[in-house]
């Protein structure tokens, strides 16, 4: 059975400033407050632009 379904790679801090027009430390300091959605893999950081772009509409809920 073949799947169209692809994954979506996680991005990095930068790749989310730059997403977003903001700064790095933003981004960082929005993980602190834990009002972006993220995910943290050991101590690295990592985004789905598609939840990022849904934590903008307000579509998404933030629990990190």
């Amino acid at each position: 059975m073949v799947s169209n379904f692809k994954l979506e790679p996680w991005v990095n801090v930068p790749t989310v400033a730059i997403h977003l027009g903001v700064s790095q430390s933003w981004v960082s300091k929005a993980v602190v407050e834990e009002s972006i959605p993220v995910q943290r893999v050991g101590r690295s950081l990592r985004f789905r632009l598609s939840e990022i772009d849904d934590w903008l509409r307000g579509e998404s809920s933030v629990s990190a």
